[in-house]
């Protein structure tokens, strides 16, 4: 089916890119027709003139039209729908439902975010910001994205994990902008500190606490492995198995154990007493940050005196880089701001690209990941928003 339209009155001779009244250039290439949603089992298409304006900005560009985006060949309602369900099923399903391609899709969800963020500046606000790098494809491909801890927004990605793409994005930020960013959430990379404090003059970096405790139970395995080489070594071979069977029994949290683990490390406090102290040094490092704020900091002092004289290798070297580390820690402890919203949206976009069964290129994940997690996707035409 294909329907004959036009613009009305007042909606033409505008700049298809900034929709400024223009003077006439020439036809175009005649008319032109835009895929709309079908018409039951029916194909619907609208066909209209598209001659080209003469904008002082852009030069030769194609008339803006109402039904459609610029550079479309769908009209509005088509591309909204097919960027809701993008973000609800995987781009497959999404081509076999409205009988387009996979790279048409792409195509779609970039032009829907591309409209959306120009309308609304996504840096404006920013305060609080977490930054992370997620691995998106094998061979070391990872993405660098930043979440606007306020709104719970993701507000920029690109692909690289290192200086030059975060510099990328305070670029992007702009002087100004980056003199208001207070905190800055992130692992414990030096590279993001060293950026952030070159750049953000006023912001406050937090280190995010699931990987500092990540260090201490990496020290505790260096302990476990350490005491089951000793006993596989002097011959005692059963030992060197419970304690080798120990290992989730000690990584766990307490309130996690099963009864068959509580035992067992029982018999870890009973037979071995460095390998336990090892995990209780874990266990009060944890308990700093269940604590926070002041009490936090306290805790933190005193178990770093008892780590420095625990004569454990691993957790005095463990003592020495959270001292180098210090002042991101106690900002954490100070703020209570940790990377947890940021690891939250990296494991949705895991979600969205295995929907979506992969990418040709980062762009249309970083479009795909704007969509659902930027706050872009519209609502299906004729609903709400």
């Amino acid at each position: 089916m294909v329907a004959h339209v036009r613009p009305r009155k007042g909606s033409r001779g505008r700049c298809g890119r900034c929709g400024r009244r223009c003077a006439g250039y020439d036809r175009g290439e005649g008319r032109r027709r835009w895929r709309g949603l079908d018409l039951g089992t029916i194909k619907v298409f609208l066909e209209a003139d598209a001659p080209r304006v003469a904008c002082p900005e852009h030069g030769p560009t194609v008339v803006q039209v109402p039904w459609a985006r610029h550079a479309a060949r769908q009209t509005r309602a088509f591309e909204d729908t097919a960027a809701w369900l993008v973000t609800h099923t995987s781009k497959t399903a999404v081509g076999e439902l409205l009988r387009v391609t996979w790279r048409t899709v792409g195509s779609i969800v970039t032009r829907v975010v591309g409209e959306a963020r120009a309308l609304r500046d996504p840096f404006d606000g920013l305060r609080r910001i977490g930054i992370d790098e997620i691995s998106y494809k094998k061979g070391h491909r990872y993405l660098m994205v930043v979440v606007d801890h306020d709104t719970g927004r993701l507000v920029w990605a690109a692909p690289g994990h290192d200086k030059p793409t975060l510099a990328k994005f305070f670029d992007a930020l702009g002087e100004d902008r980056c003199a208001q960013v207070r905190l800055v959430s992130a692992d414990a990379a030096e590279w993001i500190g060293e950026m952030v404090r070159e750049r953000c003059e006023n912001a406050t970096v937090c280190l995010d606490p699931f990987h500092i405790v990540s260090w201490a139970t990496d020290a505790l395995d260096v302990v476990r492995r350490e005491v089951w080489n000793t006993a596989r070594r002097a011959g005692v071979t059963g030992h060197a198995k419970d304690l080798k069977g120990a290992r989730y029994a000690l990584w766990k949290n307490p309130e996690n154990l099963t009864a068959r683990q509580r035992a067992k490390l029982a018999w870890v406090a009973t037979l071995n007493g460095p390998l336990y102290r090892a995990y209780l040094l874990k266990e009060q490092l944890r308990e700093v940050f269940s604590l926070r704020g002041a009490a936090g900091i306290a805790l933190l002092d005193r178990w770093l005196a008892w780590a420095s004289r625990c004569r454990i290798p691993a957790f005095v070297e463990l003592a020495r880089r959270i001292r180098k580390n210090r002042a991101g820690i106690d900002a954490t402890l100070t703020h209570e701001l940790s990377n947890a919203l940021v690891e939250s949206t990296n494991t949705k976009l895991r979600v969205l690209t295995r929907m979506a069964f992969g990418f040709a290129d980062p762009e249309a994940l970083i479009a795909l990941a704007l969509l659902d997690r930027g706050g872009y996707c519209p609502p299906l035409p004729g609903r709400a928003a």
